[in-house]
């Protein structure tokens, strides 16, 4: 069994084509710039891999070939056993699985993360910042694991798309974002790299929980910033 927070049917920015869009409840990392505060604790719904494979058939006419399935979060990777047993299920199907996550959790010694790992067509990687203090300070843990889960798919030839949060005055450096690009050209089967511009949709979700936004007053990239983060860690 497995904890989910929420689906999405129709997916259009979470890996390739239409996306059905699993989030998981749970997640160990404090991410400043987080928009889904609620997939932090427990709860959530409680379902089978069966049952939850059985809704994604559902829509399958809507993603069809040329998309899949991708699992979000919170963070997938706290749930390594019920999502391989998912992706297993949907393998069987023919259909494209694509894992979004930090990486936070991975170990190389603990054999879950290989067995889910051998079942994703896919992974996205949310690099969150690549200096380990600003990493720490940004999401409350160590980046050491991320980094160690990106060389690990490098090495088994799993592709990859590396996405990095732009965060004024937090990952919005140049000189960060040079660090993180020569970290990236270390890697070998990285197919994209997306800058995703920080935004405030998350506010209310903070207001209604009762907790304070960590962020608050933090404005938006502009455009020309956005584009020079593209230029650096792209080009």
């Amino acid at each position: 069994m497995g904890r989910i927070h929420s689906l999405e049917s129709f997916g259009t920015v979470d890996g390739p084509g239409i996306r059905f869009v699993v989030f998981a409840q749970g997640c160990p990392m404090r991410c400043k710039y987080c928009h889904n505060p609620d997939t932090w604790g427990e709860g959530g719904r409680e379902i089978s891999a069966e049952e939850l494979a059985k809704e994604v058939l559902r829509y399958r006419g809507y993603f069809g070939q040329k998309g899949g399935v991708t699992v979000s979060g919170g963070e997938p990777m706290l749930q390594p056993e019920f999502f391989a047993e998912l992706f297993a299920i949907l393998k069987s199907e023919g259909i494209h699985t694509c894992l979004d996550t930090s990486g936070i959790c991975f170990r190389e010694s603990d054999e879950r993360y290989a067995k889910l790992i051998a079942l994703t067509d896919l992974v996205l990687l949310d690099i969150k910042h690549i200096d380990e203090e600003a990493h720490v300070a940004l999401t409350g843990c160590s980046g050491e694991a991320p980094r160690a889960f990106a060389r690990y798919l490098s090495g088994i030839r799993k592709p990859v798309w590396i996405r990095h949060v732009l965060v004024p005055g937090i990952t919005d450096d140049d000189g960060a974002l040079r660090r993180l690009r020569k970290f990236i050209d270390t890697l070998d089967t990285v197919e994209r790299v997306e800058v995703l511009p920080y935004h405030t949709m998350g506010e209310a979700k903070y207001e209604k929980l009762g907790i304070g936004y960590p962020l608050k007053g933090t404005p938006t990239p502009t455009k020309e910033r956005v584009e020079n983060a593209r230029r650096i860690l792209t080009e």
